[in-house]
């Protein structure tokens, strides 16, 4: 099974990189990435792609399924336009290229709370590109709403890092139907998509099928 991987760079995909080399399942992993990753694989081909022409290369999208961790912050992006560009429509462009590629599946990493009716910002983006792949007809969507992530990031992000601090006692409170705001490891997350990514290579879907995965199952899913 042939893997693209979008995101390579950021905390869990990072993770979901060293689980699909790790995994006989996957016979390659194909990166997009801005600039070269030290990681060196036999089974790792990187290509250093310029995000705004991926139709110009859309022949790497000739693989078995997507993995897309791709995400940015609006301090980091420095305007909402921006921002929408590598939330929205960086995803929504290889989700289109590999339809059109015949990839029989996309595994999305959004976020808890995400709608397009939204009138938060942030949550309406990832919102609006979940119903953009949902439009795409891929006989395979599964969207990950995962809410805070825990793990040691490159950059730091001073209100994320207040949230980590206090999620041990606030998990403790989440139960029940908030459970699913519990924050999560990084590498619970990274773990249960390539579990189901090799877990496609094993059983592929015989029907469409559209998952939304949500704490308790991304949980199960990482084993």
């Amino acid at each position: 099974m042939r893997v693209m991987l979008l995101g390579a760079t950021g905390l869990t995909g990072g993770i979901v990189l060293q689980g699909l080399l790790g995994r006989e399942e996957v016979s390659q992993v194909v990166a997009l990435v801005r600039h070269k990753l030290p990681t060196l694989h036999d089974k790792l081909a990187q290509h250093e792609v310029d995000f705004d022409r991926l139709e110009d290369q859309a022949e790497l999208f000739d693989v078995d399924v997507i993995i897309c961790c791709l995400g940015t912050t609006i301090k980091k992006a420095g305007s909402q336009d921006q921002f929408r560009k590598v939330d929205l429509n960086y995803p929504m462009k290889a989700g289109e290229l590999g339809r059109s590629r015949g990839v029989r599946a996309f595994i999305l990493m959004s976020a808890i709370g995400a709608s397009s009716s939204s009138t938060i910002f942030y949550n309406r983006v990832k919102g609006e590109l979940e119903d953009a792949l949902r439009d795409l007809d891929y006989p395979y969507l599964s969207i990950y709403h995962p809410s805070l992530l825990l793990g040691d990031r490159k950059e730091q992000r001073t209100a994320e890092a207040l949230g980590i601090k206090a999620m041990p006692l606030v998990n403790r409170l989440l139960i029940g139907p908030l459970d699913k705001y519990r924050g999560i490891e990084a590498q619970t997350v990274a773990s249960a998509m390539v579990n189901e990514a090799c877990h496609l290579a094993a059983e592929p879907a015989d029907e469409q099928v559209v998952q939304t995965r949500e704490y308790d199952e991304i949980v199960q899913l990482a084993g």
